[in-house]
């Protein structure tokens, strides 16, 4: 809660939740990914998944366009204002991470990430 209340004012002058920023984020590293495998990989359902693609799709950060390989289906990228959105807006994200995780030591802080990245991919959380 403490570091949604950092980041959240943190992201106000891009236009962006934490949610859009993470879509953002998964979309740049394995572009070109489909709503579905974005969906997977985030551990958020189907629907959820294309409102928040609607929304920054929206907002000229992201793009849907055929996918070369299988015309059935749509592969989301970002656009030229989704990059440069993305980098500032992570900039901003990484200052109030590191506000939230000042009392830490850096081996402390590390540790903490971790624990919570191990907690966050772990089997039986994501999303069918």
């Amino acid at each position: 809660m403490r570091l949604a209340e950092l980041t959240a004012p943190a992201l106000e002058p891009f236009g962006i939740s934490g949610r859009q920023c993470a879509v953002l984020v998964a979309v740049n590293e394995e572009a070109p990914s489909s709503q579905h495998d974005i969906a997977r990989r985030m551990g958020v359902d189907r629907t959820t998944m294309v409102d928040l693609v609607d929304e920054l799709e929206a907002k000229g950060l992201v793009q849907r366009r055929p996918d070369p390989r299988d015309r059935r289906k749509n592969v989301v990228a970002l656009t030229e204002a989704g990059r440069t959105t993305l980098e500032e807006a992570t900039r901003a994200v990484d200052e109030a991470e590191r506000r939230f995780l000042g009392p830490l030591s850096d081996d402390q802080a590390a540790a903490f990430r971790e624990a919570l990245r191990t907690a966050a991919l772990a089997p039986g959380l994501t999303a069918g």
